[in-house]
């Protein structure tokens, strides 16, 4: 009786035992998970592993480039606001206010590359979903409210106020937020409810879904690269550099959203990397399209704030400019008026002249001549 109580108690144990081995001995998988690589210490979190790691060389590259942009964002700041007093007494005055927050745009789609760098978690996923359609948003809502006032500036030299055109872009801002918050709150409903997402992963979403999420973006895209467009057959020609800079931002930015969606949908699935590149994809996309804004729109932006020739008084100068590039044909085949009718009409000017009788007080001034007032001795 006592054998068979020994050895019901070793049966109980021995599954207790191996449990205890299970917790106190780690799996080969999680050694390999907590494993630190190279190039990063022993103090950083697992979580930020891509930021320091010398075998995935992408995250350092990224980094540095984010890292960059987010510097050349700040000086660019810094001498934007110095040079705003110069330009407040022209229509330039009008788009400060649409280009500073386009700049802050810029500097928060550099920051959200490290978002994307780092390794998933809640907190991440959300910031990561949320963010990039809303920052885009905001750089392209700027761009196509200044394309819109620039319209006005080059057939007139007179355009809508800065307050208006700053409402025109928050409004066009606040659409995409609205869009990625309800999205946002529907996609984690849908999971929550769902019981074949694991828990381990909350970024885990459909690229087809994040992609159709981005809809709105994708026309403020085409509407920045469209609305320009009469800007360059404008009269003035100070106005037309302003949409020239914004056509072919949006030009580039287009080009490079039809490449990351392509990779980010089609590409990497078919390559069989769709788990492991999809988070490059997308910082690179949020990198090279920072840069594009940067290069080519904001600092020419800032080299027009040190240009002349944005006042009314160079009204004339622009009708001069306008009356010279007129083809010679209309001056010089105009029979109705020639050097020949100037010259006779001068002659018979001259004749005119000629015929008319002088009258003897031509020379008169009106002046009586006056005697001395002390008269002179005559020696």
């Amino acid at each position: 009786m006592a054998s068979k109580h020994f050895l019901l108690i070793l049966y109980m144990l021995g599954p207790l035992g191996a449990a205890s081995l299970n917790l106190t001995t780690p799996s080969v998988e999680l050694q390999n998970l907590s494993a630190v690589p190279m190039g990063c210490s022993q103090d950083v979190q697992p979580i930020f592993y891509a930021l320091c790691d010398l075998n995935a060389a992408w995250g350092i590259i990224l980094e540095a480039l984010a890292g960059l942009g987010i510097v050349c964002a700040l000086v660019l700041a810094v001498i934007f606001l110095a040079l705003a007093p110069s330009v407040i007494r022209d229509e330039r005055k009008g788009s400060l206010a649409i280009n500073f927050m386009f700049l802050f745009g810029v500097f928060g789609l550099f920051s959200l590359v490290f978002a994307f760098i780092i390794a998933p978690n809640a907190a991440v996923c959300e910031v990561r979903r949320f963010l990039f359609g809303v920052l885009f948003a905001l750089c392209f809502a700027c761009l196509v409210a200044h394309s819109v006032r620039l319209n006005y500036l080059v057939l007139h030299n007179r355009g809508p106020g800065g307050g208006l055109i700053f409402l025109l872009a928050i409004g066009l801002f606040l659409v995409e937020a609205v869009i990625n918050a309800e999205w946002l709150l529907i996609t984690n409903v849908r999971h929550n409810l769902s019981s074949t997402v694991s828990v381990g992963h909350p970024c885990q979403i459909d690229n087809q879904d994040f992609v159709t999420a981005l809809v709105y973006v994708m026309f403020l895209i085409l509407a920045s690269l469209i609305v320009p467009c009469p800007v360059l057959c404008g009269h003035y020609l100070p106005w037309k550099r302003h949409g020239r800079y914004i056509v072919v931002t949006a030009l580039l930015s287009l080009s490079i959203w039809v490449t990351w969606i392509v990779m980010y949908v089609y590409g990497n699935e078919k390559l069989g990397h769709q788990n492991t590149w999809d988070d490059p994809v997308l910082a690179i996309a949020l990198v090279s399209n920072g840069w594009v804004f940067i290069v080519c729109y904001f600092i020419p932006e800032v080299v027009e704030m040190t240009r002349t020739g944005y006042g009314y008084e160079t009204d004339t100068l622009n009708m001069i400019k306008r009356f010279e590039e007129c083809p010679s044909s209309i001056i010089v085949e105009n029979r109705a008026f020639s050097m020949e009718n100037l010259e006779m009409t001068d002659q018979r000017e001259t004749i005119k002249i000629q015929d008319k009788p002088v009258s003897p007080y031509s020379n008169y001034c009106g002046l009586y001549p006056t005697l001395p007032l002390y008269p002179t001795v005559s020696s």
